[in-house]
């Protein structure tokens, strides 16, 4: 029988995920799904948690944000452990790009009946992503995202986007990619993405694929701040692609930096800082999702 360890954070989604926790158990209950509840202090900590989980032979579930999932895929990624997910941050991209429900008696349902999928992982400089990996605009827009008690729920990424383009100046970024060769670009971001969604369900990589062993790299390149705001609705829809200003290549590995350093950011928290190596990571995680 499929024996479960949710690895919970308490405070994901400003405490929604704590609140939520019965409704899972009692979901948990009508499955017959064994299971033990593990509290997390810390990603380091969900990490042994992970390690701990795959070693009994348990599923190791995130039951939180992108970062908390990120974070135990790191602990499982080559090895036989499987990830669990249930959606319980502000964001939950990872979920959405597998269909997994946002609603926690639903989650469960693929929890208890799905098979696990064999998927991509990436990583900057050894740690562990799932959803995408930007830095520049996006470092400052997600450091306020972070900083912010004002606004809640996807709100607060439009909100933060909003307030870090009133200071903005564009900046130069540079990259060496294995299939583009090396350049610098003026601008706003670069972005290697996995699973191509972030932010609360923006699509900026609409076509990438979790199972190709490469990263949908895109380039923001200068623009008016009018142009910019303009662009912002097409990227929940995938449509920014149009953009002349936007430009999109695939690459197995890239070498960053920027004329100014930056945090590069990944599933919602601060992964790694400019210069830094981002590269894919081919089928090395095992988790349970509807097929795709």
């Amino acid at each position: 029988m499929r024996r479960l360890c949710l690895i919970v954070n308490p405070n994901a989604g400003g405490g929604r995920t704590a609140k939520a926790l019965p409704l899972v158990e009692s979901a948990l209950g009508r499955h017959d799904l064994p299971f033990r509840v593990e509290l997390t202090t810390s990603l380091e900590h969900a990490m042994e948690l992970a390690k701990g989980a795959a070693a009994r032979g348990e599923v190791a579930v995130s039951y939180g944000g992108d970062g908390l999932a990120g974070a135990v895929a790191h602990a499982l990624r080559g090895t036989d452990g499987i990830l669990g997910v249930l959606p319980g941050g502000r964001g939950n991209d990872f979920a959405r790009r597998l269909s997994i429900p946002s609603e926690p008696a639903a989650a469960v349902e693929v929890l208890a009946h799905a098979n696990p999928r064999t998927l991509d992982v990436a990583e900057v400089d050894g740690r562990t992503f799932l959803g995408i990996a930007s830095y520049g605009f996006d470092s400052d827009c997600q450091d306020l995202a972070n900083a912010t008690r004002v606004v809640k729920g996807q709100l607060v990424y439009v909100y933060a986007a909003l307030r870090t383009l009133a200071g903005w100046k564009p900046v130069g970024l540079s990259f060496a990619a294995d299939r583009a060769g090396e350049r610098t670009i003026r601008g706003y971001a670069v972005a290697a993405c996995n699973s191509g969604v972030f932010g609360g369900g923006m699509a900026l990589a609409p076509d990438a694929s979790m199972e190709d062993g490469l990263l949908d790299v895109v380039l923001t390149k200068e623009a008016s701040k009018i142009a910019y705001l303009r662009g912002l609705p097409k990227v929940f829809k995938g449509t920014h692609l149009d953009d002349p200003n936007v430009e999109l290549f695939r690459a197995r590995e890239l070498r960053v930096d920027a004329e100014r350093p930056f945090r590069i950011y990944a599933d919602g928290d601060p992964i790694g800082q400019t210069p830094a190596t981002i590269r894919a990571v081919t089928a090395a995680l095992r988790v349970l999702a509807p097929p795709g």
